[in-house]
């Protein structure tokens, strides 16, 4: 099935759960993700969102993609507006961007809906098509639309069970504040509202738990992926990011940082679940109330 994405064209693939859209020329970019019945996208759809780099414009758009990390202008956003490749499988769904002349490093995704439930899982590949070794993380990145509060798991337990040594931290970006009136820290879990303030907001950390969750309306919408305590990731060891302006919200994950040599790949998975038909919540309170009645969140 084909469909538009604000004069680009998609492709869709479906079934009793969930309709997931993505860019068929450009990205590899997801665009859309719909409970099946529903029109109401989970992601932000931001068309306008451009900036300009040395290689030509790059699109934010909104919804899914992968970069990779450390962060840096204009390695990370080199445009990604044509040459994408899909192949089709039995259980799913390959988009393939090839390498670009900048980075020599090429990206793709493995899309598969599950069967039973409404979750989809995404595995995303960097390729060193270069000639020498890169120090690289792959870092997957959603973009959510505004008005709902996301949920940060943190680590309750001593580490290694030594009540003498710290176990957790939270990391700021330098346009950051601590009283952000989005912020909001506890002991269980670290909350941020998605709301439109003119600043910008960002925060990290090494996520134990493997999972990053977002409630909107009566819609839980959770990013579950591997932790690999022991090869830390970018960003002072964050594995899980968090980002929010006036126009969406981001949940991030990131692989640990590694010497990817020539030729070689790394893959980082996500599994998104969705979880319909939840109260709906008006305070972070309430948020918690909700999260602590999911039995596979705890």
């Amino acid at each position: 099935m084909t469909g538009d994405f604000y004069g680009l064209p998609t492709r869709i693939i479906s079934n009793a759960h969930v309709r997931l859209e993505f860019l068929a020329e450009a990205g590899p970019r997801i665009v859309r993700l719909m409970l099946t019945g529903s029109d109401e996208n989970q992601f932000a759809e931001v068309p306008d969102i451009r900036w300009t780099t040395p290689y030509g414009d790059y699109f934010m758009r909104g919804g899914h993609r992968l970069w990779h990390s450390p962060e840096a202008s204009p390695r990370s956003s080199i445009p990604d507006n044509s040459g994408l490749t899909i192949e089709e499988g039995s259980d799913g769904v390959r988009l393939s961007q090839p390498s670009d002349a900048h980075t020599r490093i090429g990206k793709s995704m493995e899309i598969r809906l599950h069967d039973d439930r409404p979750a989809v899982t995404v595995c995303h590949e960097l390729t060193n098509d270069g000639m020498w070794p890169v120090e690289l993380a792959p870092w997957s990145i959603t973009q959510l639309a505004l008005g709902g509060i996301a949920v940060l798991p943190q680590r309750t337990e001593p580490a290694d069970r030594d009540r003498l040594t710290p176990n957790r931290y939270l990391v700021l970006w330098p346009y950051t504040h601590w009283h952000d009136p989005r912020l909001h820290l506890g002991d269980e879990y670290v909350l941020i509202e998605a709301l439109a303030e003119p600043s910008v907001v960002k925060v990290g950390y090494m996520n134990p738990h493997g999972w990053l969750g977002y409630l909107r309306g009566s819609t839980l919408f959770v990013k579950r992926f591997s932790v690999v305590a022991d090869q830390p990731p970018p960003d002072f060891g964050c594995n899980a990011e968090v980002y929010c302006n006036d126009r969406f919200i981001e949940l991030e994950t990131l692989a640990p940082l590694c010497r990817l040599e020539p030729g070689r790949s790394v893959t980082h998975v996500e599994t998104w679940e969705l979880y319909p038909g939840l109260r709906r919540c008006q305070t972070p309170d309430e948020v918690l109330a909700v999260i602590s009645e999911i039995d596979a969140l705890r």
